[in-house]
């Protein structure tokens, strides 16, 4: 019962080292510190302000690279340094093939889609990036977003923001609700005449009261009440 109940504080806040190595960690932080901002100094300001997907996998790797020296006494600032200027030479190099080769570009960096286009979504082009609907009409909502009748076209662009370009105030038309729970209450049949929204495709049409049938663009069952409430910007 003893053994179990002696706890190694020691061990616990210095692990394998002893208190002398601490000014050597603070010394090797500060090194690679300096390294990192001159690296990303390299990258140019798109690098820090809005991460492509090279660019996202320069930074982990320099991360990486960074990390271990700064507190791993058998791993030497110089291995790291060497690693630095690799990946950092690597990044040029795709840099400059990108800006010379449109199709290298398309292959590492990805192409814009169009998410939606006239108040109803691009259903291909969905399939492509998995997006689920919560998570993009949260995008919408923050937008200042209701319903989907207010969008002439929204863009996914490489680096993931989301462009969108609004109807004027006299063409919105009405559209499938963004707003939480807006597809919790589908309906397969018309009890009140009116516009009705596809809860899976955003298509919209009037319909008469009765059974609502299958969207004529994805063949869906489940409709909701549209609704046109022009965008408060």
């Amino acid at each position: 019962m003893k053994n179990i109940l002696t706890i190694d504080w020691s061990a616990i806040v210095l692990g394998s080292e002893e208190w002398s190595f601490l000014p050597e960690v603070a010394l090797r932080t500060l090194i690679m510190f300096i390294i990192i901002i001159t690296g990303l100094r390299f990258m140019g300001k798109r690098g820090v302000k809005q991460l492509s997907v090279v660019e996202l996998v320069v930074i982990i790797g320099l991360g990486s690279a960074a990390g271990d020296p700064m507190f791993y006494k058998e791993v030497g600032i110089v291995f790291s340094l060497l690693v630095f200027l690799i990946i950092i030479m690597l990044y040029a190099g795709l840099t400059y093939i990108v800006g010379k080769s449109k199709k290298a570009e398309d292959m590492l960096e990805g192409k814009p889609l169009c998410l939606i286009q006239d108040g109803v979504f691009v259903l291909e082009n969905f399939k492509k990036e998995n997006l689920g609907s919560d998570e993009f009409f949260a995008e919408l909502r923050l937008k200042g977003i209701s319903h989907l009748g207010q969008v002439e076209t929204a863009i996914e662009e490489t680096s993931g923001e989301l462009s969108v370009f609004y109807f004027a105030d006299e063409n919105i038309r009405p559209g499938l609700s963004v707003m939480p729970d807006s597809l919790n209450r589908p309906v397969k049949n018309i009890e009140t005449t009116g516009y009705y929204s596809c809860t899976f495709c955003g298509y919209t049409e009037n319909k008469a009261v009765g059974n609502a049938g299958c969207c004529p663009r994805c063949k869906k069952e489940d409709w909701v009440e549209a609704i046109s409430k022009k965008r408060i910007s």
